[in-house]
């Protein structure tokens, strides 16, 4: 049966179950641009699909309309929870690395920013998403001038980039989807320089989801079954060996789908507790850290 129909599926309960089952979801979105569901519309979340067009997403959530316009087509997937680009404050010269890269959203904005003598790096586990992002990386160069990205496969738990290679790490509402976060957390702070800056977007969870929707796919490659409490990410962050950790949660994010009746959020909410919503449960959050 595929976990992307409407039933409810059980989630897989290996290491190498889940990484399959996340990377069998992200080759699909890739191969049609947004989840495969039975009642799928127009646009899309975090993995999922509402109402809301896409582009509509992303500004909601803190992109502008000029940064979409200048994007290659295709590489804005409605994959993100918040805009790791601005709040990086990235700055010309830098080395950036963008955890689960995609279609190449957030490398394709951070190339500019970083300009000539500064290189974006993507990394992602799904075949079809570099295909996707190289076939755009051609767009990019004559867009911009620029030849400064370059898409690597790999998984972020094993991160192929050498000891303190780069200054920024961004990610978008990714790590939340690892089987073993610990891991992401070190290797961030393996690559990254000393003085180097983590800023991620992601999803945490502000208490713990029923069993009944941790224990399904759709919501895992939602982005949202994977998420951990908000205090288990802080502290995943600081036994990494980062410092001056900082977890803002961005209930807005949740409210944008739930509002636009995102077909997978009105899944999840049909088995909480009477009562609640799924605001409670789960939040949007932009995490930082520094690499002393």
């Amino acid at each position: 049966m595929s976990c992307y129909d409407n039933s409810t599926i059980t989630c897989c309960s290996s290491t190498s179950d889940v990484r399959e089952k996340v990377r069998d979801g992200y080759a699909k979105i890739a191969q049609t641009g947004q989840l495969a569901t039975a009642t799928a519309p127009k646009g899309g979340g975090c993995c999922g699909v509402s109402t809301l067009s896409i582009d509509e997403l992303v500004q909601r959530i803190g992109y502008s309309a000029e940064q979409i316009r200048d994007l290659p087509e295709g590489a804005n997937m409605g994959l993100s929870c918040g805009n790791p680009t601005v709040i990086a404050d990235l700055r010309p010269g830098q080395i950036v690395l963008d955890l689960g890269c995609g279609g190449g959203f957030d490398v394709f904005l951070a190339g500019p920013k970083v300009g000539a003598t500064g290189r974006v790096i993507g990394v992602d586990m799904t075949p079809e998403m570099l295909t996707k992002a190289r076939r755009n990386t051609d767009v990019y160069r004559k867009k911009t001038g620029l030849d400064n990205v370059e898409f690597r496969l790999g998984e972020i738990e094993h991160l192929p980039l050498a000891d303190a290679s780069v200054d920024v790490v961004i990610s978008n509402c990714v790590i939340n989807l690892s089987p073993d976060k610990p891991q992401v957390w070190r290797e961030i702070a393996r690559v990254l320089r000393p003085g180097g800056r983590v800023v991620v977007s992601d999803m945490a969870l502000l208490r713990p989801l029923p069993t009944e929707v941790s224990q399904m796919v759709e919501a895992l490659v939602g982005c949202i079954a994977g998420a951990v409490l908000l205090d288990d990410y802080r502290q995943m962050v600081i036994a990494a060996g980062l410092d001056d950790v900082s977890l803002r949660p961005k209930p807005e994010y949740i409210t944008v789908l739930v509002e636009f009746k995102d077909p997978l959020y009105r899944q999840i909410a049909e088995k909480l507790p009477a009562g609640t919503t799924v605001g409670d449960f789960v939040t949007s959050v932009d995490v930082t850290a520094t690499k002393r």
